[in-house]
């Protein structure tokens, strides 16, 4: 790999709003987890950790944000009342 392409990686990884959808999606995400592991309901909790994994391998701004939302749309109509 280039390395001139790989800084660039790291510094699209590594912006603000990337930061930001990766703490907010992930806060999202843990709070999920742990609601799924307190009322033993296995969707909560696999949607979860999903919310909390993939922003680490989510390199690109319009991929995070849009498997976030995707991923929280389907934590509210997958949810077991």
């Amino acid at each position: 790999m280039n390395p001139a392409a790989a800084d660039q990686t790291f510094a699209r990884m590594f912006s603000l709003p990337n930061l930001i959808g990766g703490f907010l999606f992930s806060g999202i995400g843990f709070v999920a987890f742990v609601y799924g592991k307190r009322m033993e309901r296995w969707k909560p909790r696999l949607i979860g950790l999903a919310l909390m994994i993939y922003p680490l391998f989510a390199a690109n701004l319009w991929l995070l944000y849009g498997v976030g939302l995707a991923l929280s749309v389907a934590l509210y109509v997958f949810r077991e009342d």
